[in-house]
Order: C-alpha cells, then sequence, then structure tokens
C-alpha cells in the first residue's frame, strides 16, 4: 500500500462540511481583518498603489500588529486568508466563509508542526500562510477535487519562504510576505486545477520543507473541531509577543493604583528575542518594545494607537528606563501553547498565564466590534463605514458587498 503524505491526509481532513457556528465564528475574523484594513488607511504607503485592491488590503492588514494570531503555529491567518477569499465576483457569504475556515485550517495544521528553529529564522505567516492561501483559492475553484488539492498544495510548498531578516531592517518585506502568499495560492491553486502536479511528500519528504527549514518538526495534529476556533484576537496595537506582559501590567496596575519605580517583567524567550527593545526609535520599533508597551501602561493605561506613534515614543523614554525585561524559565516552558508573562512593581507580583483575546480568555463579541470601530475611526473614516462594515461581515449574504466597501475604502 502506498504511504499516505501528510498533505494527503491535510486535504481529507479539509473535505470536511464546515459547521454553522464556526461559520459565526469566522465572520467575527472577518470583521477584525477588516478593522485591521481600516486602520491601517492612515498609514502612508506608496508601495501598495501597485496591487490590485485585495492584495493591497492583504499588505495592509498586517501594518497595525492588531491581526489575529494562533499561538501554537505562532502565525497571523487573518490577513492571508481574507484576501484569497474576498476577490472580484458574486459569492455567497457562506461560501466564502467555509473557504476561510479551511484556509485557517491548512495554515494552522502546517505551522503548528514547524519547529523552534524554522521560527528564528523563517516568517510562519509567509511559510505556512502559502498553504492556506492555496487552500481557499482551491476550493474557490467550485469542483475542486481531492487529487487537485493535494498537487495544489505541493506546488505551494515547493516555493514557500519568507526570512526573518525583515526583523532587522525597517523594510517592507514582511508585508510582501503575505502578499506573495496570497499570490502564489492563487497560482498553484488554478495550475492544479489545470492538471499540473505537485510533490506529494513537500513536508517531509527527503530535500523538502521540513529538511529546509525544521531540526525537529512536531507531528501533524488534524482534531475534529476547526482550529480558527483556537485562533486569539489582538486587543493592542502591538506584537502578540508583548500583550501579556501589557496584560499583566494593567491588571498590576489596577491593584496598586499606579506603577512606579522599576518594573520586572519577567517571560518567556520568543516574547524576549522579539520585543526587548528598550530604545525604539520608530513606530516599527515602538510595536516591538515590551518596554515601550509596559511605559504605556504605568503612563496612561491600556495601549491606544496613538501610543506607539514618534511623539509618544519620545514622551516615554524615561518611563521605558524603569522597566527591565528578563526570562522566566517557567514561563518559557509553557510557551507556545500559553504566552505568559510575570510583572513586579512596589512589591506586588501579577502572573497571567494566558492573555486577553486568547480562548482561555476570549473577547466578547462587543470588545470585538468595539475594536473594529475604533480601527476604522482611527483610519480616518466616518462612523458609517464601522456601521457598515460590521453589518456586512456578521450579518451579510454576499461577498460582493466586502468587495464593493474594501473598494471605497482604498480608492
Amino acid at each position: 500500500m502506498t504511504q499516505e503524505s501528510l498533505t494527503e491526509k491535510l486535504a481529507a481532513h479539509l473535505m470536511r462540511p464546515v459547521d454553522e457556528p464556526t461559520r459565526q465564528r469566522a465572520r467575527l475574523h472577518l470583521l477584525d481583518w477588516l478593522g485591521c484594513v481600516a486602520g491601517a488607511l492612515k498609514t502612508d504607503s506608496e508601495e501598495r498603489t501597485a496591487l490590485t485592491y485585495n492584495r493591497t488590503a492583504g499588505w495592509m492588514g498586517n501594518l497595525l500588529e492588531m491581526d489575529d494570531v494562533h499561538r501554537e503555529a505562532i502565525l497571523h491567518p487573518g490577513p492571508v486568508i481574507w484576501p484569497s477569499v474576498t476577490k472580484e465576483g458574486k459569492f455567497a457569504m457562506d461560501e466564502a466563509l467555509d473557504k476561510a475556515v479551511r484556509g485557517y485550517e491548512a495554515m494552522i495544521s502546517i505551522g503548528a508542526t514547524f519547529d523552534r528553529y524554522h521560527y528564528e529564522h523563517w516568517h510562519p505567516t509567509s511559510t505556512a500562510g502559502i498553504f492556506g492561501a492555496t487552500v481557499s483559492e482551491a476550493f474557490e475553484l467550485q469542483t475542486i477535487s481531492y487529487e487537485h488539492l493535494v498537487n495544489a498544495l505541493g506546488l505551494a510548498g515547493s516555493v514557500s519562504g519568507g526570512f526573518w531578516r525583515t526583523r532587522h531592517e525597517g523594510d517592507d518585506a514582511k508585508q510582501f510576505h503575505i502578499v506573495n502568499a496570497i499570490h502564489t495560492g492563487y497560482i498553484a491553486a488554478t495550475a492544479a486545477k489545470a492538471g499540473a502536479k505537485g510533490p506529494r511528500f513537500i513536508l517531509e519528504g527527503e530535500q523538502g520543507l521540513y529538511a529546509a527549514t525544521c531540526k525537529n518538526p512536531r507531528p501533524m495534529a488534524l482534531p475534529e473541531h476547526w482550529r480558527i476556533h483556537e485562533v486569539s484576537f489582538k486587543p493592542w496595537g502591538a506584537c502578540r509577543h508583548a500583550h501579556p506582559a501589557i496584560d499583566a501590567a494593567m491588571e498590576l496596575k489596577a491593584r496598586l493604583g499606579a506603577l512606579n519605580g522599576d518594573i520586572i517583567v519577567e517571560t518567556y524567550s520568543d516574547a524576549i528575542n522579539f520585543c526587548d527593545r528598550p530604545d525604539p526609535q520608530n513606530k516599527l520599533d515602538a510595536k516591538f518594545s515590551i518596554q515601550h508597551a509596559i511605559a504605556i501602561v504605568a503612563q496612561s493605561g491600556a495601549p491606544e494607537l496613538a501610543d506607539f506613534e514618534p511623539e509618544a515614543i519620545a514622551g516615554l523614554s524615561n518611563v521605558r528606563a524603569n522597566v527591565k525585561v528578563q526570562e522566566a524559565v517557567d514561563i518559557s516552558a509553557r510557551y507556545p501553547k500559553h504566552y505568559g508573562a510575570r510583572i513586579t512593581c512596589g512589591g506586588e507580583t501579577v502572573e497571567l498565564i494566558d492573555t486577553l483575546g486568547d480562548p482561555e480568555r476570549p473577547m466578547s463579541m462587543e470588545q470585538i466590534i468595539g475594536k473594529a470601530r475604533a480601527l476604522i475611526y482611527w483610519g480616518g473614516l466616518p462612523d458609517q463605514e464601522a456601521d457598515r462594515a460590521i453589518d456586512i461581515a456578521l450579518y451579510g449574504d454576499e461577498t460582493y458587498q466586502i468587495n464593493a466597501m474594501l473598494g471605497d475604502w482604498l480608492s
């Protein structure tokens, strides 16, 4: 009997029907992504003007660092998946939601197999995102078969990539990775439908993706539930690795009334690797700075997008100097299943195992809607556009409504 590859197992897993509660969950992620796109309208970016509008939306959906995140896979599905299912054309919303759920599933299932070595060098939203985009595109081709899906996954995986060098030079490659995943997903799905064949063992085979990018890949989990339910929402506009410290600091401040003097932050190693930036020089640095995030909490409370602008960065330098960041081995041991932090100030300590927006500590529908409203307002759109986005995402029946709205926003 021929051995079944991981992509073949995944393809069979993706053929399941999507249930209505999962579609409703997907609608919340759609709204969250639309808010992220709208919020980024305030950000000047000439590079995106040459892109089609759905790829422009893909570029923008990650700019503010408020996109959804899967903890174990350490990736952001929303900005890759939603542009792949909200393109020109008239589709029933349920069809689009089903495509999105399957795209999330593929992206997370593959991303969660990558090991620490992979994450140290490669951008999982890109390396796994290309599979998610491919699945979303493949299921748009109406009569997609299991065989076509396996070939599409193989073709996409054969060009997977995206280096973390982008973290060090203040460039736009992180956004380019997302647009590339969206574009390549379309090409892979279309080519497979036309008869092109891809390698079946692209993940685990000799000279495959694991061999090139991992030292100890983890087993692929294909649970009975749809994994979009495992995805976290981000309440604040900073790197998710900074969120546990923000959350713990807010709880400690509520207990003490103020955070004065030295503030000790203990957290997991990747949070330090990505977000130990005591002296941020620009908005991106500030979003990846635990010191700056905690200074915001100490100075004014819950972080807002304005707190990462240049004026705020300069104004919080003295407070940042009081924030000391260090690894806690016990918190690192729980990662990546749990993103936690421990904050000590004034002789008091707060420790959180999970943070706001995680499935264990979910944001309510009202909080998710409130976040979307705040982002749409930040992007400079009128209040009625927030109402429009909420109505379409949560109750709309046709995807053309999303296309028309994005066209209005991006024109």
